[in-house]
């Protein structure tokens, strides 16, 4: 029992070895194993009836930015499919090649979204199952990004953990990160940001049991 402290105290240090191993290895590992993951993605679209809810809120015809954009394949070609240009950013290369291949119209930009600026402003932004692989302290610093890219009342849709923490899962084997914060500080910050809680649903069963936000920039 008195070297039970000293276990404890190592193993919580493993733990947060691995943690910070496993969130600074996001672009490395979605440049190594994104294009499998991308192939196997089930395309069933199950974002559907968020992604209308999401389209509804843009004005008519605005271009959209996806944020960590991925293969773009089905979420940024059903936006495109109901007449909104999309540009995605996504920072592994490999996944942008795969989007440019899957809306060759489309504007593709090569960047991490920790600190974004393309210099312009969005008619929505969404950050589906990419902005929940920052660690905390870089989500937090995304809500200003956010709110210099989304013109006044557009929409933002992205998805979080249904409370706040930190969890590892897998992609092909390899140790996933993901994080959130508690929703109380996501209201905080979209509220800091000029955005409003248009809707929220943690762990949503109609879409998989992703927790679900839908905000919108308020007019200024």
């Amino acid at each position: 029992m008195i070297g039970a402290p000293r276990e404890a105290q190592a193993g919580q240090q493993q733990g947060k070895e691995l943690m910070t191993g496993a969130a600074d290895d996001i672009i490395a590992l979605y440049r190594r194993q994104g294009p499998a993951w991308a192939a196997a993605r089930n395309r069933r679209l199950y974002e559907r009836g968020w992604l209308d809810r999401f389209a509804t809120l843009a004005r008519p015809g605005a271009t959209l930015l996806d944020i960590g954009c991925g293969a773009g394949d089905p979420i940024a070609r059903y936006l495109r499919d109901k007449g909104h240009p999309v540009t995605g950013v996504d920072a592994a290369p490999e996944m942008l090649a795969l989007f440019r291949e899957n809306l060759p119209d489309a504007t593709a930009e090569q960047a991490d979204m920790r600190g974004l600026d393309l210099g312009r402003a969005f008619g929505g932004l969404i950050a589906w199952d990419s902005f929940f692989h920052l660690a905390p302290g870089d989500q937090r610093g995304m809500f200003p990004v956010f709110r210099i890219h989304a013109e006044p009342g557009a929409p933002l849709l992205f998805t979080s953990g249904p409370s706040g923490g930190e969890a590892i899962g897998t992609l092909a084997g390899e140790p996933l990160y993901h994080a959130s914060l508690d929703p109380d500080e996501y209201r905080d910050l979209l509220d800091a940001n000029g955005f409003y809680v248009v809707d929220h649903v943690p762990e949503d069963p109609a879409c998989t049991g992703h927790t679900v936000w839908l905000a919108r920039r308020r007019g200024d």
